[in-house]
């Protein structure tokens, strides 16, 4: 199981002061130290955390996968070609909201989102979408001609009690089975923690999870450097 981390959050702590620190190129390069296996950065429209620079600045200096998330609006787009990172990730995204709150609805934006993967893999960019771990939206998803995908396990993560975390982790389970049955790659991620996430590492099919906030919060305690690797050690089987 591949770990992606998401260093937003290192940026949000900068920007909610204006200055330089903390510097999430240094945060990549101790997430690379430490073990994970991509950087994940996600360049908002409003740029709320990271920035532009970030993005050129991280591509120069990590040697791991630089995945970066975006919309599919047209400026971001054409800084995604600039930077040519090794993945794009299109996510939907709504300026109010604190995170991502679900994935995207290919099944209604299928010729938009087809033109922007075109796009992107013209450029060399391997692209995933981001959704909901339902049947219609992976079938819509591999008809953009993306090959990668990127399930959404806010879902489970957010389920109250046993029984339906069980049922959304079976969910899960069929959504990744079917994708790989497609040919997609499935990776997963939203809202896993060190509580949650061993459950979904254990789904084999699984290629990677891309965790954030949770191990952002962690590193107050131990270290950016030792909670990467306490994660890692919770979901490499």
């Amino acid at each position: 199981m591949k770990l992606g981390v998401n260093i937003d959050h290192v940026a949000t702590i900068r920007e909610a002061r204006g200055g330089i620190e903390p510097d999430p190129v240094s945060a990549a390069l101790l997430c690379e130290m430490a073990g994970c296996d991509s950087i994940v950065c996600h360049l908002r429209e409003d740029r709320r955390h990271i920035q532009d620079a970030d993005l050129f600045r991280i591509k120069k200096s990590v040697k791991i996968r630089l995945n970066l998330e975006m919309s599919a609006a047209r400026e971001i787009v054409a800084i995604a070609r600039r930077l040519r990172p090794d993945q794009a990730t299109l996510v939907p995204e709504k300026r109010r909201e604190l995170t991502t709150e679900g994935g995207l609805d290919v099944v209604a934006l299928k010729k938009k989102i087809r033109g922007v993967v075109e796009v992107l893999e013209s450029a060399g960019i391997e692209t995933s979408l981001f959704i909901d771990p339902e049947k219609s939206q992976i079938d819509a998803s591999f008809r953009t001609g993306a090959r990668i995908i990127e399930l959404h396990t806010g879902g489970y993560s957010n389920a109250k009690g046993v029984s339906a975390a069980r049922s959304r982790l079976n969910a899960l389970k069929a959504a990744v089975r079917y994708a790989r049955s497609l040919g997609l790659v499935a990776n997963a991620g939203h809202g896993l923690n060190y509580e949650n996430a061993s459950a979904v590492a254990r789904i084999s099919e699984i290629n990677e999870l891309n965790i954030g906030h949770s191990i952002i919060s962690r590193a107050v305690f131990v270290g950016l450097g030792g909670a990467v690797k306490e994660m890692l050690a919770l979901i490499k089987w």
